[in-house]
């Protein structure tokens, strides 16, 4: 049997008509029941951008690693700047991966006896002093994707038969949102295969733009591998953990993974990640009885857990991936964190 392909989208059927609208929701539905993951195409961002926002990137990481250490992760208390190949983790093994992590722009909160952990986590992003034309071009990409991730927002809530606003009042208010710059060496600089080790994506959706070498990879529900070549034009989309835990399941967060290119050659990918503001509690919809007998729940994992608060679970996330991080900055939760882990044991 041949393995299956990603379906491909078409954003602009949103806006065409009724008739067109209706397809696109049901090929909507089809694609998130079906593999967690399809292309986009028809999303009106612009190619110049796209070119800009590739280009920029490859010249970051052609900067001396001077340069790049110069907004080093380990500095941010916010998990905002440059990790080195690999300084990430997924499932406590390396990722191969040099990046950038960008967030929404917003000043740091104080922070106070009492306020939850997760309030350090907003504050200001870490731009190359030797490249200074990276930033707007980078908070362009973001509004750009905001605007096309919260579109597709709208069309899951009609998709699901809810109001279209359904999931603005998760949205509203401070944006948490990630921006990942990746470029994966090849073969003979790593350890291993994993440049992303298998994972879901927390947040409600990740768009991913990616160049021209492969190494996506999509769990399918067999078990095997469904590979997510780069094609022109489009962004491939992924459910993420607080949209299954807004349909309690009904919408499903995938496991994918990033395999290393072959030697000779490199991977680069820009990701961004449409989540909820860190304050902000993941209600669940009122599903329509026809839809809510096919939500299986959420996924339980013991090493995951799932908090309805979207900060617990962007702190949780960060915590687990930056070690680094959370020695320096978050000390005290590392030393909690010990502790429970050793009554457990006892």
């Amino acid at each position: 049997m041949s393995t299956p392909a990603l379906p491909v989208l078409d954003l602009s059927k949103w806006y065409d008509g009724r008739e067109a609208r209706q397809v696109f929701l049901a090929e909507l539905r089809a694609a998130a029941r079906d593999f967690g993951f399809f292309y986009l195409v028809g999303h009106d961002v612009p190619q110049d951008l796209t070119d800009a926002v590739l280009r920029g990137s490859r010249d970051f990481f052609a900067l001396p690693d001077a340069d790049k250490l110069e907004i080093e992760m380990v500095n941010s208390p916010h998990f905002r700047g440059y990790n080195r190949v690999g300084q990430e983790r997924t499932q406590g093994q390396r990722d191969w991966r040099e990046q950038v992590d960008i967030g929404s722009e917003a000043p740091a909160l104080p922070v106070e006896p009492g306020q939850p952990a997760w309030t350090r986590l907003q504050g200001p992003n870490q731009w190359p002093s030797a490249q200074p034309e990276l930033k707007p071009i980078i908070l362009r990409w973001q509004g750009e994707l905001t605007r096309v991730s919260t579109e597709l927002l709208r069309a899951f809530a009609v998709a699901l038969e809810e109001d279209e606003a359904t999931f603005e009042a998760i949205t509203a208010g401070t944006p948490n949102h990630l921006i990942k710059i990746i470029r994966y060496p090849g073969r003979e600089a790593t350890e291993s295969e994993q440049g992303v080790g298998a994972h879901k994506d927390s947040g409600f959706l990740t768009l991913l733009l990616q160049e021209r070498q492969k190494g996506l990879e999509v769990e399918a529900a067999d078990g095997s591998w469904i590979e997510a070549e780069p094609r022109p034009g489009s962004f491939v989309v992924n459910i993420g953990e607080l949209l299954e835990m807004a349909t309690d399941g009904y919408l499903k967060a995938t496991v994918h993974r990033v395999v290393t290119p072959p030697a000779g050659a490199d991977r680069l990918s820009v990701a961004f990640f449409l989540g909820a503001p860190f304050d902000a509690e993941i209600p669940l919809v009122d599903l329509a009885p026809h839809l809510k007998a096919q939500a299986a729940g959420v996924t339980r994992d013991p090493t995951n857990p799932l908090f309805r608060v979207s900060g617990q679970n962007a702190l949780k996330s960060r915590l687990r991936s930056h070690p680094d991080v959370a020695e320096r900055h978050y000390p005290d939760l590392v030393a909690e964190s010990a502790s429970a882990a050793a009554d457990r044991a006892a």
